[in-house]
């Protein structure tokens, strides 16, 4: 059985997490990252539809994390532009502090 998708609270406490980590990312590039890490959405309109933010936001904010290095584009659609993304080596080890920090914030609060 596959897990249910994150809450709002699971996102915006991942999203948090990553900003803390990376002081350099806007609240919006941390929350693309939390939100293909927790599977909520892997591609710009998807993430730009669930949660109401224009599109081309979602697009300018994509661009900063492949500049980064943080994500890579797998897909584009030239017609819609939407654009499927996957994270890479370094966000790989972003999103692997995250998992830590979770794991650690649980234990204090069990």
């Amino acid at each position: 059985m596959s897990e249910p998708p994150a809450d709002a609270e699971t996102f915006l406490a991942a999203t948090d997490t990553i900003a803390a980590l990376r002081f350099d990312l806007s609240q919006l590039e941390a929350g693309v990252l939390a939100g293909l890490s927790l599977g909520i959405a892997a591609d710009t309109r998807s993430f730009a539809r669930i949660f109401g933010i224009e599109h081309a936001l979602v697009l300018r904010a994509l661009e900063i994390l492949v500049d980064l290095g943080l994500l890579t584009v797998t897909s584009r659609n030239a017609r819609t532009q939407r654009a499927h993304y996957e994270v890479s080596e370094e966000g790989g080890s972003l999103l692997g502090a995250l998992r830590t920090e979770t794991k650690r914030e649980r234990s204090r609060n069990s």
